[in-house]
Order: C-alpha cells, then structure tokens, then sequence
C-alpha cells in the first residue's frame, strides 16, 4: 500500500467531513433551506450508496473473504460482517438521544425554530455538534477504506456521503446563529463537527493497519457496506421523504442509482 493511496483516501475523508462546513454556509447565509433541496440531494445519496453498497462493495467483500475461507466460510463471514456493521451504527444511533440526534428528521425539518430561549438554542447547537462527530466517526473510515480499495468507488461514495453531510451542517449551524448571534461561530462550529470522519480515518487505519489483509479488508468492507445501508435507509430516505416532497425524494435516489451505474459501466 504506497504512500499516494493512503493520501488520497485520507484526502476524500477529508472532503466527505469537511461538506458539513458547506452546510453551515447555507445556513448562515439563507433563511431557510427549500425542501426540495433537501429532498432531492438527500435521496440522491441514498441512490448512490445503495447502488455501490449492493453492486460493488459487498460483492468485493465476498470476492476477498471466499478466496481466504472458501465459499462457504467466506460467504458467512461476509454476511455476518455486513449486519456487524448495521449493528454497529444502530448502537451508536440508539446511544444518541433522539432530541439532539441529527439524523432525526425533525432536526433538519427545523424543529429548532420552537425553542425561544437561547440558552437552549446553544445547548442544542452544541450537543448537535457532538452528536453528529459520534455519527461521523464510522462513516470516515467507511471512506477512508473506499479509498484505499477503489478510487472509482470510493469517490461516488465521497461524494454521497458529503452530500448526507450538508443538511448535518445546517442542523449545527442554525441553533448556534440564533443562539449567539455570529455567523463565523454557527460556520465554525458546522465545520469543526465534520472533521470527526477524517479523524476516524486516521484513527481505524493506525490501529487496523498491522492486519490489513484479505481477511480484515473483506470484513471491513462488508461492514462498510452494512453501515451506509442503514444510514441510507434509516436516516437520510426518512429525513428527505419527512420535507414533504416524497416524489423529489424517490427521483432523486433514481438518479443516484443511475448515475453509479452509468459511472460504473464506464470504467468497465
């Protein structure tokens, strides 16, 4: 594994955390973020990491996990890793109380508007922020190994993951412009809270590194892919249909689906 890799793995991390920072801009630089926006982008993410978690990770899970343990073995092992993974970030989830969980669609539907007080606006922005940095841990080092395996993978994965990002930065952002009153301290904040997935990154890898093998990788790569399932199916598809635009919701998620294969195919 050289050196340029690794870098351009952690480069994509890097940008897939950073988008929450774009987020942030939008919300201290508009009164409101249109549902169709959000519902459009959102479920285009979702398209995109159904597709390549069905059609290429899980698959490429499978491939590196029958050639160690054969087909039986490698087969178990990799379903077992796919719900390992699902199990993983349902915890993490269920540990996040619902009233700051960002994934919940109240949050990002603007649920903070109601709350007149701005000490609780600063505790939500705050706790939100915190909230999102657990979430984003595991969905950085979902990245980080999308670089290491396949740029033609990993970058639809960047970039749907830092799209899912986006309205993370805006449920950040929002409660602490009202709360103080500055637009740099909403965007810094935003921001701050989506360098958790580059950290993640670098952590899982110089722990994980002295036993990336076939073994670790398909395991890995099979609880990659239970991760952004259940991210695309619990979190983003509830929070983009939740706008009330369900059809912009469903096209948008065609067209992720879509857009990965035909990018797929071409590099056939």
């Amino acid at each position: 594994m050289d050196t340029s890799t690794v870098l351009f793995a952690f480069g994509l991390t890097l940008f897939a955390g950073l988008a929450t920072g774009i987020g942030g801009l939008i919300a201290v630089s508009r009164k409101t973020v249109t549902e169709g926006f959000l519902a459009g982008s959102l479920g285009f993410s979702v398209g995109v990491m159904l597709y390549v978690s069905f059609v290429e990770i899980l698959p490429g899970a499978f491939d590196e996990l029958t050639s160690v343990w054969g087909e039986k073995g490698g087969s178990w092992a990799a379903v077992i890793g796919f719900f390992g993974g699902i199990a993983l970030i349902a915890i993490i989830d269920r540990l996040v109380p619902t009233a700051i969980n960002p994934h919940e669609p109240s949050i990002v539907g603007g649920a903070v508007e109601g709350f007149e007080r701005r000490n609780r606006m600063m505790k939500m922005g705050v706790l939100t922020a915190l909230a999102i940095a657990i979430h984003n841990f595991p969905e950085g080092f979902a990245t980080f190994l999308a670089g290491l395996s396949d740029p033609m993978i990993a970058i639809p994965v960047a970039v749907a993951i830092a799209i899912h990002n986006i309205p993370e930065g805006i449920a950040v952002a929002v409660p602490l412009r009202e709360a103080t009153g500055s637009r740099r301290k909403a965007l810094g904040w935003a921001t701050l809270s989506g360098l958790a997935e580059p950290a993640g990154a670098l952590i899982g890898f110089l722990l994980l590194m002295p036993f990336i093998g076939p073994e670790a990788l398909g395991l890995c790569f099979a609880a990659v892919a239970g991760v952004m399932v259940f991210i695309s199916v619990d979190e983003l598809l509830p929070t983009a249909i939740s706008s009330g635009k369900h059809h912009t919701a469903i096209y948008g998620l065609i067209a992720g689906m879509a857009v990965m294969a035909i990018s797929l195919l071409l590099f056939i």
